[in-house]
C-alpha cells in the first residue's frame, strides 16, 4: 500500500482517523509566537544541523522532504573524521550552552518538552564523542551505516509505475552515496587504529559478526546485489545507459573497501583475545537510563525490578501452559517448580508439532497472522483503520541478519513517498528454527511488528507528522546499532510490547481476546522474554552476570530449556533456543540499556492508561487515548506524563 494513501483514501482525512484532540491549536495553553519563538528558532536550527551531521539518519526520516537546506544529504555519508566530530562537539556544546540560557518557566508545555529532549540529546552525543570517543570502536556502525543509508533510500523513492522505483534525480544521489563509501571505510579505519592505539577497542563479537561478517555481506550487496536492484528498478529508461554503468562501478568500488576491511579487522585485532569488553559499567549505565531514557530508578533497582517482572509472567505461562495441556491430555504434572518448566517446556514441544514446513509456508503464516490482527482490529473497533490497510512482510537483509529475527522500518515520515518494512529472518529451513517459529508462536510477533504495533503506529505518527515536533524523531547517535542513544525505543518499542497486550484484552466469548491459546501462551513468553532482558541487560553491562551466564539464563527462563547449552548437540530445537538465546545477548551486549526499554515503555503507558482512566472517569475514551499518546512521538512518557494527565 501506498504510504501517503493511509492518509487520502480513509473518509475525511484527518478528522476520520481522530485529530489530535489536545495537541491541537485550540489548548488553553497553545503556544504562542512571544513565548517560543527564540526556543523554536534554536530548536529548527540544532534539527537541520543533525539531519546535516547525520545523512543517514536524514535519509531515514526524509529530511530532504522537511527541508530544501537537507535535499543533497541522500548523496552523503557521516563524516567521522577528527576534524568534523570536534566541530560537531563545539556546535552541540553551543546549543547546550544557548538552552541553560533560555528562560524555561516562560516556555508552553509542549516546548518545554522540546527543551528537555533537545537537552538530553545534545548531551548524549557529546558523552559519545568527546568523552567516550566511540567512533573509536563503533565497528558496526562502520558497517551498516551506509548499507542502510542506500537501503532506506530505495525504500523512500517515487513509485513510477510498472515495478519500477525511483527517478533519476533520486538515483545519482544513491550512485554519489555509495561513490562516498571507500573515502568512508579509510576513515573508519583510522578512527578504529586511534582506539586501539589508546586500549579503546571494541568486543571481539562485535569485531566478528557485525564487523568481519558484515563487511563481507557488504562485499556482496554493493558489488552485486546492489546493481541487480538497480537493473530492476530502473529498467530501460533514458537514463539507464548512463546510471547503471556508474552505480556498478562505484558499487565495484564499494564492495573493494569493505573487502579491504574485512582484512583490516582480521590483522588489527588480535583473533585470539576474547577479553570481554561489552560492558559500560554501572555509572555509564545508570547516566544512560536518567539522561535517554528519563527512568529514575538506579541499575540496583532495576535488577530487582526485572526479577519480580520475571516471576510475574513465568506464573502467567505456568497457569496457561497447564491449561493448553488439559486440552491437549497430555498427562502432564503441575505441582512442583521443576515440573511447571518441564511441563512448559513439553506444551511448547507439542504446539511446535505444527510448525512450517520451510521458509515459504513460515513468512505465509505470518502474512496470514497480520490479515487476521487487523481484521480483528476493525470487529472491535479498537482503531478507524482504512479499508486498503495492509501489512509487507520483507526477507531481512543479510547484513542485518546478525543482529534481529523481526524488526520493523518505518516510510520516512517527512516524505510522500516509500513503505513501511516489516523484516522478517528466514531460518534458512533449519528443522529447529522452523520449530521455533511454529504456527501458536507467529501471532504475537506479527502483532508486535505490523497491527496495532510499529506499523500502525508509525503510520498514524506521519499522518500527523506536521503535529509532532521535529526533534521528537530523531534518533541520536544513530538509528540502529551500537552508537544509538535508544531515546526512541522507549516509545516505538513501548508501544509494540504494550499492543501484544493489547489484543489480549477479554471480549465476550474470547477469554483472551484475539488470540487462541496456545497463541495467548507464546504472547505470554514474549513479555516474559522482555522482562528477562531488563534482568539481562542490566547484569551484563554492570558486571553482575558474564556473557555465558546471560545465555544460561534467558534459555532457561524464555524457552524452558534449561540444559539447552548441553542438549544443543543432540536436540535440533535445544540447538535452535541456545542459538537464538546466544544472538539476544549478544545484541544486549552492544546495545545498552536497548532491552530494557520494551518492558519499561510498556509499563510506562499502561501506567499512563490507568492514571488518565482515573482521572477521566466515564469520560475515558481507549482510542482516544491511544491517539493521543501516539501523538507526543517518540520519545519516553518521563517528558510529558505530567502533563498529559493535566489534558
Amino acid at each position: 500500500m501506498d504510504r501517503r494513501s493511509f492518509v487520502h483514501r480513509t473518509a475525511g482525512g484527518v478528522a476520520a482517523l481522530g485529530a489530535l484532540r489536545l495537541l491541537s491549536a485550540c489548548r488553553p495553553d497553545a503556544p504562542t509566537a512571544a513565548e517560543d519563538a527564540e526556543f523554536v528558532a534554536l530548536r529548527e536550527r540544532y534539527f537541520l544541523k543533525t539531519l546535516k551531521l547525520n545523512p543517514v539518519t536524514s535519509t531515514y526520516l526524509g529530511g530532504d522532504g522537511y527541508s530544501p537546506q537537507l535535499a543533497a544529504t541522500n548523496g552523503r555519508l557521516r563524516d567521522f573524521s577528527p576534524t568534523a566530530l570536534q566541530e560537531e562537539v563545539v556546535f552541540l556544546q553551543s546549543i547546550i550552552t544557548a538552552l541553560g540560557a533560555t528562560p524555561v518557566a516562560t516556555l508552553s508545555p509542549q516546548a518545554r518538552i522540546d527543551h528537555a529532549v533537545v537537552g538530553a540529546q545534545a548531551a548524549y552525543m557529546v558523552h559519545q564523542l568527546a568523552d567516550r570517543r566511540y567512533q573509536e570502536r563503533c565497528v558496526d556502525t562502520y558497517v551498516a551505516e551506509p548499507f542502510r543509508g542506500i537501503d532506506w533510500q530505495i525504500q523512500g523513492m517515487t513509485d513510477v509505475g510498472d515495478g519500477l522505483l525511483g527517478t533519476e534525480q533520486e538515483w545519482s544521489l544513491v550512485a554519489a552515496r555509495v561513490g562516498a563509501v571507500p573515502a568512508y571505510v579509510e576513515v573508519a579505519k583510522g578512527n578504529l587504529l586511534a582506539g586501539k592505539a589508546a586500549g579503546n577497542v571494541p568486543d571481539a563479537r562485535l569485531i566478528a559478526r557485525d564487523g568481519i561478517a558484515g563487511a563481507a555481506a557488504n562485499v556482496e550487496y554493493f558489488s552485486t546485489t546492489l546493481p541487480g536492484l538497480a537493473k530492476e528498478y530502473i529498467g530501460d529508461r533514458s537514463f539507464a545507459g548512463t546510471m547503471l554503468p556508474q552505480l556498478a562501478g562505484s558499487g565495484a568500488a564499494a564492495g573493494a573497501a569493505y573487502d579491504s576491511m574485512v582484512g583490516f579487522l582480521k590483522s588489527t585485532y588480535d583473533p585470539n583475545d576474547t577479553t570481554d569488553r561489552y560492558a559500560v559499567g554501572e555509572e555509564e549505565y545508570a547516566w544512560r537510563v536518567a539522561n535517554c531514557l528519563r527512568e529514575t530508578r538506579s541499575p540496583a533497582e532495576l535488577y530487582e525490578y526485572g526479577a519480580a517482572q520475571v516471576a510475574e509472567y513465568e506464573a502467567r505461562v505456568f497457569r496457561v501452559a497447564e491449561e493448553v495441556s488439559r486440552q491437549a491430555a497430555l498427562g502432564l504434572q503441575w505441582g512442583s517448580d521443576a515440573e511447571r518448566r518441564a511441563g512448559v517446556r513439553a506444551v511448547m514441544d507439542h504446539l511446535a508439532t505444527d510448525s512450517p514446513k520451510n521458509d515459504t509456508e513460515l513468512f505465509d503464516w505470518y502474512k496470514d497472522a497480520g490479515v487476521r490482527a487487523v481484521a480483528y482490529g476493525r470487529e472491535m473497533q479498537m482503531f478507524d483503520i482504512p479499508a486498503d490497510y495492509r501489512l509487507v512482510v520483507t526477507e531481512t537483509p543479510p547484513v542485518l541478519r546478525s543482529t534481529t529475527d523481526a524488526s520493523y522500518y518505518p516510510a520516512p515520515p517527512f516524505k510522500t513517498t516509500g513503505v513501511g518494512r516489516f523484516y522478517l529472518t528466514p531460518t534458512d529451513n533449519d528443522p529447529g528454527a522452523l520449530k521455533l517459529n511454529n504456527r501458536s508462536s507467529v501471532a504475537t510477533t506479527a502483532i508486535h511488528e505490523g497491527f496495532p504495533g510499529h506499523d500502525w503506529d508509525y503510520k498514524y505518527m506521519t499522518q500527523h507528522a506536521s503535529e509532532i515536533s521535529d526533534v521528537r524523531w530523531l534518533t541520536p547517535g544513530a538509528v540502529e546499532d551500537s552508537f544509538s542513544m535508544w531515546e526512541d525505543s522507549m516509545s516505538a518499542e513501548g508501544w509494540a510490547l504494550y499492543s501484544e497486550e493489547l489484543m489480549a484484552e477479554a471480549s465476550s466469548g474470547r477469554p483472551y481476546g484475539f488470540y487462541e491459546p496456545g497463541e495467548y501462551l507464546y504472547m505470554l513468553q514474549a513479555q516474559l522474554m522482555r522482562a528477562v532482558r531488563v534482568r539481562v541487560d542490566v547484569v551484563i553491562h554492570t558486571g553482575r552476570m558474564s556473557f555465558d551466564d546471560a545465555v544460561d539464563y534467558f534459555v532457561a527462563h524464555v524457552d524452558f530449556f534449561p540444559d539447552a547449552r548441553a542438549g544443543q548437540s543432540s536436540d535440533p530445537v535445544a540447538k535452535a533456543a541456545f542459538d537464538n538465546a546466544t544472538k539476544a545477548i549478544y545484541r544486549y551486549s552492544k546495545w545498552p540499556t536497548q532491552a530494557i526499554t520494551y518492558n519499561l515503555g510498556k509499563n510506562n503507558i499502561q501506567g499512563l492508561r490507568a492514571a488518565t482512566e482515573q482521572a477521566q472517569g466515564s469520560a475515558f475514551d481507549l482510542k482516544a487515548f491511544h491517539e493521543k499518546f501516539m501523538g507526543m512521538g517518540t520519545i519516553p512518557t518521563g517528558y510529558f506524563r505530567e502533563d498529559f494527565l493535566k489534558g
